[in-house]
């Protein structure tokens, strides 16, 4: 009963932390992209490959584009 118990929290705990690296790298970027105007996939491509803060602060730093 005791490894179910350890195997559950260790699901749960990977879970967690998946949603969390998916937020930071896909959902963060994509929804600060969209609100500004921006190309989400572009903005979630340089997430992915350069580093998430860096795509955040450059997000950040630039204003909403023109429409």
């Amino acid at each position: 009963m005791e490894d179910a118990f350890i195997t559950l929290i260790t699901v749960l705990w990977a879970a967690l932390v998946l949603y969390l690296v998916l937020w930071l790298y896909v959902l963060l970027p994509a929804g600060m992209a969209k609100k500004r105007g921006r190309s989400q996939a572009i903005w979630v491509v340089v997430s992915v490959l350069v580093t998430p803060f860096l795509a955040i602060l450059l997000l950040w730093a630039f204003r909403d584009a023109e429409t």
